[in-house]
């Protein structure tokens, strides 16, 4: 093999072989960074100085063979992601700095242990993120959308049969088409114990390529065929997990606990990740974040034509200001474009697939032996069904310790739950929208000092409060009386976004949260009744709240109460309607 004719690829996939799988195990007593997206960005940096072009086939053979030594849990992993093998044998592998070694085997695998939740950093955008995912999508994406075809032969289920699947609602658009250059890999290299009579991996047609008509999950009315094929970069990062997670029986499909966030025992260094249920399902927030992200950038690189950028520079634009200058592309909108990027019916064949790929790899696998094809389709539905309802479909919220909320000032009342109305204020001051968690935080602290210590109220007023940085932050919460709308506040959540818009709107995906997200899951959870209604500030107390221009859209939305005349009292003079209107005097019925 000529070193000369490696790819830039190659030297990125050997440089996340170190992260993903020669760094597991610090040293003892290493000394380790902050636990920081900016680390593992870092990291990464420090790795990509290491290779130069001419010593680039060196470095990644040593350092795939390093990493195929460490090897990972997962049979999934070890088939569709650690297939290449190189017969070099020469260099050992580069060394990070102490720091940044201690630091990668600290985060390169994900596990909970006694309510904490370890590999997962903070992001700049105040989310976490597991990183074992997100490093596999970014492999899996490097190695192209690798299509796995599954033999339909079944022991269980006869090839035509079809498996009959609940209505999931709408859909978005499918994932995006395969690059086409789809790398094979050799079954027998990857797993010598698994018969490639049942696996065939390589390139396929496009007509079997996840999100086509002939893979996805049909409605209601029709039959579903066994899945034909897997998306490697779909397996890895999320599907796989899905199913395995939801494959204990029925009884956690309604109660799966997932999507549990955490509290990070500081947010300037953080060390330790709590998580607020002690009992959370493993699919966490930290762990659905790293698993989008590496869906979406998988199938960002897998379509970015030779030379990609470096890894380094790709993380550092998604998680900052938007990859290749799109504001819509970064960690903010993960929900939103994971959404966007596959539907329901296609992540479903996708689950279904990865617990067919599980079982013929895993034959004795305690949750899979002995499972029928029908049983499987039914785990893969409801699996799909809770991740697209209960998260994809859900606004991002980071919890008070996030944004470094006070404590509550005496004893919080329980709202009797479900409630009504939503109330919609704006906050009027600080006026200029937020755009980034470092100011939305800021401002969110600033109101509750406001109204703790100048109106002397026990907590921040609102019940949850929208920014312009694509994040929801909790306030007083779904469970407890707000102090937002006077005479109100036990009827009604108390919504307010960040901003004056009395001439200006706030940004599309704030208006989407309050008028589709926020309301929709509320529902779903029984906070909110199904026939709520939804009011402005102004309708209810006298006055300018939520702003000229934000009000008339939201007259114009479904669940609007148009009965309710606005109490506003206009003001007639030239000189007045120059004025600003007056600050906003939130109050409570029950102070």
């Amino acid at each position: 093999m000529s070193f000369g004719n490696w790819k830039p690829t190659v030297v990125v996939q050997g440089i996340l072989w170190i992260l993903y799988g020669l760094l597991l195990q610090p040293e003892p007593g290493t000394a380790t960074l902050p636990l920081l997206m900016d680390s593992v960005i870092q990291a990464l940096a420090e790795l990509e100085q290491k290779v130069p072009a001419t010593e680039a086939g060196h470095s990644v053979a040593a350092w795939l063979l390093s990493a195929q030594g460490s090897g990972t849990h997962s049979p999934l992993h070890h088939f569709l992601l650690e297939g290449k093998c190189l017969n070099i044998t020469e260099l050992d592998p580069p060394s990070l700095s102490p720091e940044l070694r201690g630091l990668m085997g600290e985060v390169a695998r994900h596990s909970m242990q006694d309510g904490k939740e370890y590999g997962v950093v903070l992001a700049p955008d105040g989310s976490t993120v597991a990183v074992e995912p997100l490093l596999a999508g970014l492999w899996a994406g490097l190695q192209g959308h690798r299509i796995v075809n599954l033999s339909l032969e079944s022991t269980a289920t006869p090839p035509d049969a079809g498996v009959t699947f609940p209505d999931l609602g709408n859909t978005s658009p499918g994932l995006s088409n395969a690059s086409p250059d789809v790398t094979s890999v050799d079954v027998r290299a990857v797993s010598p114990n698994v018969s490639t009579k049942y696996l065939d991996v390589g390139a396929t047609s496009p007509e079997v390529r996840p999100g086509s008509p002939e893979v996805q999950a049909s409605s209601p009315d029709t039959k579903a065929k066994l899945p034909t094929a897997v998306d490697s970069l779909l397996v890895v990062t999320l599907a796989g997990d899905l199913g395995l997670n939801f494959l204990q029986g029925p009884q956690t499909w309604n109660h799966s606990g997932l999507g549990a966030e955490g509290c990070w025992d500081q947010l300037s260094v953080p060390r330790t990740f709590t998580l607020m249920d002690p009992e959370a399902s493993p699919l966490t927030t930290a762990f659905l974040n790293g698993a989008l992200d590496g869906v979406l950038l998988g199938d960002y690189l897998s379509r970015t034509p030779e030379p990609r950028p470096a890894l380094s520079h790709l993380l550092s634009q998604y998680y900052g200001a938007g990859v290749a200058g799109d504001p819509g592309f970064r960690s903010n909108f993960r929900r939103h474009n994971g959404a966007a990027l596959t539907s329901a019916p296609t992540l479903t064949q996708q689950v279904w697939g990865a617990l067919i790929l599980l079982q013929r790899l895993e034959p004795a696998h305690p949750h899979l032996q002995g499972m029928s094809q029908e049983e499987l389709a039914q785990v893969a539905t409801h699996a799909t069904k809770e991740f697209t309802e209960a998260f994809l479909g859900c606004p991002a919220i980071h919890p008070r310790c996030r944004w470094g909320a006070a404590p509550y000032q005496g004893l919080p009342t329980p709202l009797k739950l479900p409630l009504g109305f939503l109330y919609v204020h704006h906050t009027y001051l600080p006026a200029p929208p937020c755009t980034s968690f470092e100011r939305c935080a800021a401002d969110m602290r600033s109101m509750q000092r406001f109204h703790q210590q100048t109106r002397g109220w026990a907590d921040i007023g609102y019940s949850f409060v929208v920014g312009s940085d694509g994040y929801v932050y909790e306030g007083r919460g779904w469970h407890w009386v707000g102090a937002h709308t006077l005479g109100h506040n036990s009827r009604g959540f108390g919504v307010a976004f960040i901003g004056n818009y009395t001439a200006v709107l706030p940004s599309e995906a704030a208006l989407r949260a309050v008028r589709d997200e926020l309301p929709r899951c509320a529902i779903r959870a029984g906070l909110l009744r199904p026939d709520y209604a939804l009011l402005g500030h102004r309708q209810l107390v006298r006055t300018e709240c939520p702003g000229d221009l934000l009000f008339n859209l939201l007259s114009t939305w479904p669940r609007f109460d148009k009965n309710v005349k606005p109490r506003t009292a206009r003001r007639a003079s030239s000189i007045s309607k120059r004025r600003p209107p007056p600050t906003i005097l939130l109050s409570t019925d029950l102070q």
